[in-house]
């Protein structure tokens, strides 16, 4: 278990960096992006959770054995999207 302690300004400073993401991800959902719309809201979410990740949840100061964990999972997370994509872009092929 780590005994880092964080500074409250990092806190702010990071709580503030969320909510510029949060403004700027409002006014994206208002912009006509074309087909960038998804990709533009999954860059701003993953830019947020990362942060959530690092520094709300104190991934960045903890141990090897705690990153091991969330690298796992975030792999575990890609392996059942790619499965759950591969199967509904296929589903097209039945309506031929």
């Amino acid at each position: 278990m780590s005994t880092h302690v964080v500074p409250k300004k990092i806190y702010f400073a990071i709580f503030g960096i969320l909510m510029i993401l949060t403004y700027v991800t409002v006014r994206a959902a208002f912009q006509d992006l074309g087909p960038w719309n998804v990709i533009v809201a999954l860059a701003i979410a993953v830019t947020k959770a990362t942060l959530v990740v690092l520094y709300f949840m104190h991934v960045r100061y903890s141990d090897r054995l705690t990153w091991v964990v969330v690298i796992t999972g975030f792999f575990w997370l890609v392996i059942l999207l790619g499965l759950t994509m591969s199967d509904y872009l296929s589903r097209a092929w039945l309506h031929v």
